[in-house]
């Protein structure tokens, strides 16, 4: 007679047959695979750049770059690093101001695509067809040359302030020049922003509540116009900062680092043991028991090699390193940055005087030397490099968004606005409250696809000179020869802000998903 423990160990599956076993063995498998290809690839292009006569370094970063920038906020930086930051900036400023156009451009578009007027249709359509099909490097050196090319020079006989300057230099137009009472003013507008969102989810659940309009989005703009005129008046009171930036600058200044280091230690095994704790609180029935699977054990046991992978880190003489660095207890490539620095550096900007935060000014053409230039004082010039890669991704990615749109609005059931327009409801109305807020769930997934790639498109602004973070870093490794250093710090950005989109466009994502019941 067979008893059941003999059963139990006659049935048991071995384990190079244990599905178990075999996925945790595959994944380890892949995991180190890869890390010793890493190695592999790293260790060989680091022998070889030894035997070329130029090792693998990052001493670039804090070394004079020795050329000026085409643009920037510092067209003559004084490390290697700093000219990256610069070219950064420049690509970020492409991209916030590509994707807000080229999503109001693409609306647009694809609206006039769905249109019944057969001219407005037929226009829309051709815009699609036409930027779509034409490679956009093609049409960056196309705008690029209808700037140099057609628009007339600047002479000596320009000078002085207009409203508006064309030249193969760029266009000037008018602008706000920010004065010392602009981060006052900042910090007013940010609480105005706020409170328009705080008055704005109050009156919707009044609305919900006692069933009739609240006109809560007319309330929010008036809100947020209250701060924005009161606080032209009213923001040498956000000078109060200053006292707080102050205080923060003397305690990142005088904390000790051992300690910092035993702070962050403890709370990384803290936020690692809390994930845990919650996670099998989650799975727990109501009889209080838990089945885990083999990848809820996968995940405890990531979160807990993390955990204490992060402890053993900031206890290290790295970590130790690290945090002086972001204390600001020393020069990180010749650039003073840290809590320290920052804090300083916000300080010195918040006091109580008053004035105006900005001050609009005209562009001015001013003759320093025999050849006249455009003022950057006063005005805002844009350069034909930023022209270029501006107009070039903005209009191509519209192309795309606006089909986006187009299938988003198609996708909603047409029974939808006929069920809209039987209330009474305008053909306006319909597609602002009920088409669009049912297709946008469907658009908002392919938009945020269009938004990393319109982000990662800026790089082609190399090929018109445009002082981007792509340009600058090719500068720095033809003279420094550090190409394997610069890629590494292309990918990492670019990496970073791809991650940042996505995270932004998946929380709306969510927020706008249908809650089921």
């Amino acid at each position: 007679m067979v008893t059941p423990t003999e059963r139990s160990s006659q049935t048991r599956v071995p384990i190079w047959r244990n599905v178990v076993a075999i996925k945790w063995a595959t994944q380890l498998g892949i995991l180190l695979t890869i890390l010793w290809l890493g190695y592999v690839v790293i260790t060989q292009a680091t022998t070889n750049l030894r035997a070329t006569g130029i090792p693998f370094s990052w001493d670039f970063l804090g070394e004079p770059l020795g050329v000026k920038l085409g643009e920037g906020f510092n067209t003559d930086p004084e490390s290697g690093l700093e000219a990256l930051a610069v070219g950064m900036v420049n690509m970020l400023r492409v991209t916030w101001s590509g994707v807000i156009a080229a999503t109001i451009l693409g609306t647009v578009i694809g609206i006039s695509r769905l249109s019944s007027n057969w001219i407005v249709s037929r226009i829309a359509n051709a815009y699609i067809e036409f930027f779509r099909n034409i490679p956009l490097l093609v049409q960056i050196l196309f705008w690029q040359a209808l700037i140099v090319g057609l628009l007339p020079d600047l002479t000596p006989e320009m000078e002085g302030s207009g409203w508006l300057f064309t030249s193969p230099k760029g266009i000037a137009i008018p602008w706000f020049t920010p004065l010392a009472g602009r981060w006052q003013y900042t910090v007013v507008l940010i609480v105005g922003v706020v409170a328009a969102r705080w008055v704005y989810r109050r009156r919707l659940a009044l609305q919900e509540r006692e069933g009739h309009e609240t006109h809560a989005f007319a309330w929010s703009v008036g809100t947020f116009a209250v701060f924005l005129v009161g606080g032209w008046f009213a923001h040498p009171a956000a000078g109060v900062l200053g006292w707080l930036f102050t205080a923060l600058a003397w305690v990142s200044g005088v904390v000790p680092v051992i300690g910092l280091q035993l702070v962050l230690a403890a709370l990384a095994v803290a936020l690692a043991a809390r994930y845990i704790v919650r996670y099998l609180r989650r799975l727990r029935s109501p009889a209080g028991m838990a089945k885990l699977s083999d990848d809820d054990y996968f995940r405890l046991a990531v979160a807990a090699v993390v955990g204490l992978g992060a402890m053993l880190f900031f206890v290290s003489g790295a970590g130790q390193a690290t945090l002086s660095s972001v204390l600001g207890r020393s020069l990180w490539y010749q650039m003073n940055w840290g809590f320290e620095p920052l804090f300083d550096f916000l300080a010195s900007r918040f006091d109580f005087s008053g004035g105006a935060p900005l001050r609009f000014t005209l562009p001015e053409v001013v003759v320093p030397t025999r050849f006249p230039q455009y003022s950057h004082e006063v005005g805002k010039a844009l350069t034909p490099g930023f022209l270029a890669v501006w107009l070039g991704v903005t209009l191509y990615t519209a192309a795309f968004i606006a089909e986006i749109v187009r299938a988003g609005i198609m996708a909603v059931p047409r029974g939808q606005g006929e069920a809209a327009a039987a209330v009474g409801l305008r053909r306006g109305q319909v597609l602002r409250l009920v088409v669009l807020p049912q297709a946008f769930r469907i658009i908002l997934p392919p938009l945020g696809s269009q938004y990393l790639n319109l982000a990662k498109n800026t790089s082609l602004g190399i090929a018109v000179a445009f002082a981007d973070i792509v340009q600058v870093g090719q500068t720095i490794f033809n003279q420094e020869g550090q190409a394997l250093a610069v890629f590494i710090f292309w990918m990492g950005f670019y990496s970073l802000v791809s991650l940042i989109l996505s995270g932004i466009v998946n929380y709306y994502n969510r927020k706008m998903a249908l809650v089921e019941r």
